[in-house]
């Protein structure tokens, strides 16, 4: 093996490894570009992120309120005269010519005061189905809710109130089915600006209570949400919030509290969160599982790819060092085509079919050019057990190795180790000095 086959086979290399760069930015803002415009329209078919709020009530208190009003001051009326009698023109007008004065009085109008009242018990439940929709490159996380609430409100007056209770639905949602809002059993009409919430008014004697209960289906995005005050810190009394997944990945976003239970079930978990007094500013809520994306997915495999070639043709030059059996660099060409072919399937495939499917057509093609092609080159044996196993260690496995998050670079480290072993293994005996004469003894395989 010369030095200048070495500096061709290197320049194949930083070749390919900048078309790699390419096709993996174009599928960065492939995806990107998907993203920005697909998010809005599954939001908009679908519905963004759930903020359920805990509902709130308030008493209406009689009263009156005392203000002192300033007025201007009246005018002097003005001195009679005859009709028709001309003004005297030698005398002047008597009236003051500084600026008028003013009185204060005091005015009493009625007012209503509004008192919040207290939310002594809460019975809440949401149950939670994962649904993945896909978006060109991407999968979204979305899902169906069914939420039901019991509520309890205490009027904190030793005396009868009007009680308003109000109902918030989340703000980013798209439509809401099974509507159901009572008030002490007795169902209430949902009249109004719904955007703003659902309200009712009741009658509560001295120290009463007032049942509301609510529910409604609807379908979210990411994320879901309880919220016990719109913002700041809020008190808990006797509060049980149950949350059923048909999922075994539950998360938890930041600023939400773990369950106080979890119980596993058939389908997934059943999370529970009691609270006897409770304070606190956090929430509760699920950030939903992703689904592996196959538009970042394959741009990291795509960003990889010169590290895989990189192991690839080493392991081939050695073997043609050690072997007498040296490819030219005509010959590496190639085979760097053949790897950079399956990156571009790869990139192109996963807009239509599954990631698996299309990663396992792309490896397949690959490998097929590689192999059928150093079978004419070399033979068979070179093309199967040489050229064959080496691929299928270091573009496929090391690229499936991306499928799963957490071990991407544990298993590439591993597997770079091992290689570094083997050929060392393999050059421990070489001459390098008679290596990189003019030509190695022995045959030289040139196409």
């Amino acid at each position: 093996m010369s030095v200048p086959r070495l500096l061709a086979i290197g320049f194949i290399f930083a070749c390919t490894t900048a078309g790699w760069f390419a096709l993996g930015t174009s599928l960065v803002v492939r995806s990107g570009e998907h993203d920005s415009r697909h998010v809005k329209e599954v939001e908009l078919l679908w519905g963004g992120p759930h903020v359920q709020v805990a509902p709130s009530a308030h008493v209406e208190r009689a009263g009156s309120i005392t203000e002192i009003v300033s007025e201007p001051a009246a005018d002097a009326a003005a001195a009679p005269r005859s009709v028709g009698a001309p003004a005297s023109p030698s005398r002047k007008s008597s009236a003051p010519s500084g600026p008028a004065t003013s009185r204060s009085r005091q005015v009493t109008r009625p007012s209503v005061e509004q008192v919040p009242a207290p939310l002594v018990s809460t019975r809440a439940s949401a149950d939670l189905t994962l649904q993945h929709r896909q978006r060109g490159l991407l999968w979204y996380d979305t899902y169906g809710v069914a939420f039901q609430g019991a509520y309890i409100f205490r009027n904190p007056d030793p005396a009868p109130r009007t009680m308003v209770v109000r109902f918030e639905f989340p703000k980013r949602c798209s439509t809401f089915d099974a509507v159901a809002f009572t008030v002490n059993g007795q169902p209430q009409s949902l009249g109004g600006d719904l955007a703003e919430g659902a309200t009712a008014r009741v009658e509560v004697p001295a120290g009463g209570e007032v049942r509301l209960e609510v529910g409604y289906r609807s379908r979210g995005l990411d994320t879901w949400t309880y919220a016990f005050a719109h913002e700041g810190v809020a008190q808990v009394r006797d509060a049980q919030l149950v949350m059923t997944t048909d999922f075994d990945a539950v998360d938890f976003p930041p600023g939400t509290m773990a369950p106080s239970e979890k119980t596993r079930t058939a389908a997934g978990w059943q999370l529970r969160w009691t609270f006897s007094n409770l304070v606190t500013a956090q929430r509760i809520g699920m950030d939903l599982p992703n689904r592996l994306n196959p538009g970042p997915l394959a741009s990291r495999i795509t960003f990889f790819a010169p590290v895989s070639l990189l192991f690839f043709l080493t392991v081939m030059v050695i073997l043609g060092v050690t072997r007498g059996e040296n490819l030219h660099p005509v010959n590496y060409f190639f085979l760097s085509a053949a790897f950079f072919a399956f990156h571009l399937l790869l990139a192109y495939l996963v807009d239509h079919v599954s990631v698996h499917v299309a990663f396992a057509l792309a490896s397949a093609t690959s490998i097929f050019l590689v192999v059928s092609y150093l079978r004419v080159v070399a033979g068979m044996r070179a093309a199967l057990l040489h050229a064959g196993a080496a691929q299928l260690v270091f573009l496929v496995l090391f690229s499936y190795a991306f499928f799963f998050e957490g071990y991407t670079g544990l298993t590439i480290t591993l597997g770079a180790v091992a290689t570094l072993f083997v050929l060392m293994q393999m050059t421990a005996r070489i001459r390098w000095d008679e290596v990189f004469a003019s030509r190695l003894p022995g045959r030289e395989v040139a196409r």
